[in-house]
């Protein structure tokens, strides 16, 4: 898994996240990844999402309601993520 961040709407900090990515192609990218830290913020909206290596995108996030860690309080969840745009 590799380590990134991502940027939420309307915060000025990034959150670390470690991610797994599924396809990346010319007409999109997707994959899935779980935070670093506990923090709150609502699926659907447009997030920038920065890779290992530098490159960034805006995204789509969608929480996976059937990966979910229990045993830790606050639960942490996995997140799936896509992107149409390139990356830059």
């Amino acid at each position: 898994m590799g380590i990134g961040k991502l940027y939420i709407p309307g915060d000025e900090q990034s959150v670390g996240i470690k991610y797994r990515f599924y396809v990346e192609a010319r007409v999109g990218w997707r994959g899935e990844f779980v935070l670093r830290e506990y923090r709150r913020f609502n699926d659907g909206d447009d997030f920038v999402i920065e890779f290992e290596d530098g490159r960034k995108g805006k995204c789509y996030v969608r929480k996976m309601a059937n990966r979910v860690l229990t045993t830790v309080v606050p639960p942490i969840f996995t997140y799936y993520f896509r992107g149409s745009e390139r990356l830059w």
